[in-house]
């Protein structure tokens, strides 16, 4: 299927994913490659509007398996009409948030079990499958401030407490213990020029 790139950012709100997304299609750019710059959820016009029920605050009521498939109806979407297409015309796809995320708020965070994420992986992604994920790791805290620091509401998902964020930074830590060839842990405590250097360091172990 695949003659593209596909590279996932992964970590805790406030991390930085969104300037370390926006440098290495930059970078990528200069050299002459096209970039597909993408997000979970709402990667496409019908992600959008799944992503809207996901982040709305006011929908407290949303249980943690309409939760889940609500994420996978959303990813299901946007590997058949995104991810896939751009792969097999030898585009690179940078993706803000892919299946590991499920694995570190739906099971770390919601407590889901991880049979049940496995079995969907086994029926919505398939072969669609990442070559390298950055793991971009920073304390509760400094995501607090960041987060604080923009001065916009926060999403439902900002708005849980630090037990549920807590536990979801440990599930990206684990992930990235059990796919310590795939996932590659940032420390995004540092400055964004230093982060990225480590970025581009790190992907000298995929061909380019």
């Amino acid at each position: 299927m695949k003659k593209g790139l596909f590279i996932t950012f992964e970590g805790i709100d406030g991390a930085g994913k969104s300037t370390q997304i926006n440098m290495l299609r930059d970078y990528f750019e200069k050299k002459g490659i096209s970039v597909v710059i993408t997000r979970e959820p709402g990667g496409t016009d019908i992600g959008n509007k799944i992503r809207t029920i996901l982040l709305d605050k006011e929908n407290t009521a949303l249980s943690a398996t309409a939760e889940l498939l609500l994420y996978y109806a959303d990813r299901a979407q946007h590997i058949n009409e995104c991810i896939v297409p751009a792969l097999e015309s030898g585009k690179y796809v940078i993706c803000d948030r892919y299946y590991d995320s499920s694995y570190a708020y739906q099971r770390a965070g919601r407590g889901i079990d991880i049979s049940v994420l496995d079995k969907l992986n086994s029926i919505v992604v398939k072969d669609a499958k990442r070559d390298i994920t950055f793991l971009l790791d920073i304390s509760l805290a400094s995501s607090e401030s960041r987060i604080t620091s923009r001065g916009e509401a926060r999403d439902r998902l900002e708005a849980e407490g630090n037990t549920f964020k807590q536990n979801v930074r440990e599930g990206f830590l684990e992930q990235a213990r059990l796919c310590p060839d795939r996932i590659r842990t940032i420390n995004a405590m540092q400055s964004p020029d230093k982060i990225f250097e480590d970025i581009l360091h790190e992907l000298n172990d995929i061909k380019l």
